[in-house]
């Protein structure tokens, strides 16, 4: 039923490429390129076929990897959705821009991302991609997560045209979660700040995301925009649609991915038939890594170590691909570092947009996205839980200051270590005094750990990266991610005569006995 969909990218024309006075590529444009960014929820470093799945079949992006540019060494901006998604759009790691838990220990476990009852939110002084955008007459269209909160802090509050989409995980809410673990209202859909259908069907969730996307895509081939298709796929719970059940040898994980990959398909294919590619620069990523303690509802991070929610390669190192036909090289692959919280700066140089007036931490990858350099602006990447600098990557090596597992109640040894660097003190699961160090270049894995001593200057250079980024922090924003922050009564309901149910034929379970996961 749906292969003709799958293939939709599959005949897209080559491009000839210029060389044009010293550098490969020249990009000359009678107009701002238009962006659109394809955010997988997540989805593991292993899980596609370009990355090396054997039985996930992802056609779409894995022309797209064909066409453009894969990077092997991209990272989101944290290893949970929240955060990540917050350093996405801003261009800023996460504790800069309050979304951070000051919680103690074990609270910390359960106030990472925002909830149903969270108050907080993407505060109003941040500058979101779209609202960088949008003095250059930018239209923008944010469908599927947000999850930045919901509280006056919605995408068209921060900067976006439209909405569509869920304000959280789709797991934030009963049903469609099964087991029905949390006691929040039905996972509500909004439109721009309005409530349409609550709990969602997620069974057509996705097509009516594309149907939007399409949409839009028509209604703005005369004007730059900005897409950001932030998929709910492949968070649990699982979900696809009926075309999509039983299609994939991996289950229904895979039927999952293979909607999304369809849906690309859709997308490029009508940018293609509105000869839109060459305007257009495309990116696919995952805003963090696979959930592996999920078992088979999680995906796979292929030879990466840890997993969603860890500082551990497998929870930040997330495939990313650049697709922009007459740009972008076809078939490349970079070795480059890159982050999604560099994806800010990129847009602002391509689109000739000012950088908003604050620290930022963002790279422009222009140079290396035109084949102007190999390496990027980038040297280091730091793996931040909360306000917490677990480790720091230096060009290959990487230190590890704490390890924590990221859904375990770890049982701090101790109460009043200190973090690096900094007066401060807070719980520690496991502290590595000196650093466990590896090198991500030969061992991606960090199986193997190198000697402190034998390398204690690769240490030292470490150690002064991560001062000097220290310097760079101040006094940290109030966290908006706390105990403090959550109260039950601000969780979104349609209506409360009738049990927070509109428009849906779903039938919530309501269990009121469970703390602060009640509902009014």
């Amino acid at each position: 039923l749906h292969v003709h969909k799958t293939i939709i990218i599959a005949n897209m024309k080559r491009v000839a490429f210029v060389v044009v006075a010293c550098s490969l590529f020249a990009v000359s444009m009678s107009r701002p390129p238009n962006f659109v960014i394809l955010l997988a929820d997540d989805l593991g470093y292993g899980d596609i076929g370009c990355y090396g799945h054997p039985t996930i079949l992802t056609p779409n992006i894995d022309l797209l990897a064909q066409g453009g540019m894969k990077f092997t060494q991209f990272y989101s901006a944290n290893s949970i959705c929240t955060p990540s998604r917050g350093g996405l759009m801003t261009g800023r790691l996460p504790l800069r821009t309050g979304i951070y838990s000051s919680a103690g220990y074990p609270l910390d476990m359960v106030f990472r991302v925002f909830m149903p009852g969270s108050t907080g939110g993407l505060q109003s002084d941040e500058v979101t991609v779209a609202a960088l955008l949008k003095p250059l007459n930018y239209s923008s269209l944010l469908l599927g997560k947000w999850h930045l909160g919901h509280l006056n802090t919605m995408p068209t509050q921060r900067g976006f045209d439209e909405f569509y989409g869920l304000p959280y995980s789709q797991d934030e809410g009963c049903p469609p979660a099964n087991p029905c673990l949390t006691k929040w209202p039905g996972v509500p859909l909004y439109h721009n700040e309005t409530i349409i259908e609550q709990p969602v069907d997620l069974s057509t969730l996705t097509p009516r995301y594309n149907e939007k996307a399409l949409e839009f895509i028509v209604d703005n081939k005369d004007n730059p925009f900005l897409l950001v298709m932030a998929y709910d796929e492949v968070h649990v719970p699982l979900f696809a649609s009926r075309g999509f059940v039983n299609m994939s040898a991996r289950g229904l994980y895979g039927d999952a991915l293979q909607e999304m990959d369809d849906s690309i398909g859709q997308i490029v294919g009508r940018l293609r038939d509105l000869g839109l590619l060459g305007d257009t620069m495309i990116v696919f990523s995952s805003d963090n890594g696979a959930w592996t303690e999920e078992g088979l509802n999680g995906g796979s991070n292929g030879l990466l170590r840890g997993q969603k929610g860890e500082t551990w390669e497998g929870g930040m190192r997330v495939p990313t691909i650049f697709y922009w036909t007459g740009h972008i090289a076809s078939g490349k692959v970079s070795l480059a570092l890159g982050s999604q919280l560099d994806f800010l700066a990129t847009f602002a140089e391509l689109a000739g947009a000012s950088m908003p007036n604050k620290t930022l931490d963002s790279y422009s990858l222009v140079p290396v996205l035109l084949g102007q350099a190999a390496a990027s602006s980038r040297d280091s990447v730091f793996y931040y839980r909360d306000a917490t600098l677990m480790a720091a990557r230096y060009g290959n090596y990487k230190a590890h200051y704490f390890t924590r597992s990221g859904w375990g109640l770890d049982k701090p040894e101790c109460v009043c270590a200190v973090m690096p660097f900094t007066s401060v003190l807070y719980l520690v699961p496991q502290r590595h005094d000196p650093p466990l160090l590896y090198h991500l270049g030969h061992d991606p894995s960090e199986q193997y750990q190198l000697n402190a001593t034998e390398y204690s200057s690769i240490l030292e250079q470490i150690n002064s990266v991560v001062e000097a980024h220290n310097k760079t922090i101040g006094s940290l924003p109030p966290s908006q991610l706390d105990l403090y922050d959550y109260d039950c009564k601000v969780c979104p309901c349609c209506d409360h005569a009738m049990l927070c149910v509109c428009n849906s034929t779903s039938t919530p379970v309501i269990d009121v006995g469970h703390g602060f996961y009640l509902f009014p």
